[in-house]
């Protein structure tokens, strides 16, 4: 059975970018267009991966996590910030937030399916 991965970006061009290159690799793919959607998608179902951009409208990336983290069925859900901010204060923060990875924009696929595949458990 396939996993599945919400995308959480408030641009629809890049969650298509990212939501093409992971159907590519056999992954199923739910988008969310803000923090706020996000967590709308995360309704019981079973997510085992999730890509969250930092900057959006409503509720940016970092308090969305916080707010994963804080519900039982997600709260071990792998969660990849893929974002133009590259600093060292903001990593720490989503780092302690609970984030695993970070993927700088402009990205290759190849790179964020790298760190998408170590982050699944098969």
């Amino acid at each position: 059975m396939a996993k599945t991965i919400l995308i959480v970006d408030d641009s629809a061009s890049l969650r298509q970018i990212v939501a093409i290159a992971l159907k590519g690799a056999g992954y199923d793919v739910i988008e969310g267009s803000d923090g706020n959607d996000g967590l709308s998608k995360l309704d019981g179902k079973k997510v085992n991966l999730i890509i969250s951009d930092v900057n959006m409208p409503g509720m940016d990336g970092l308090t969305m996590v916080t707010e994963i983290k804080k519900m039982p069925n997600y709260k071990f859900t792998p969660i990849i910030m893929l974002t133009t901010e590259a600093g060292a204060d903001l990593k720490a923060q989503g780092k302690a937030a609970g984030v695993k990875a970070w993927v700088v924009k402009p990205f290759k696929p190849d790179q964020m399916l790298d760190a998408v595949s170590k982050l699944i458990v098969p």
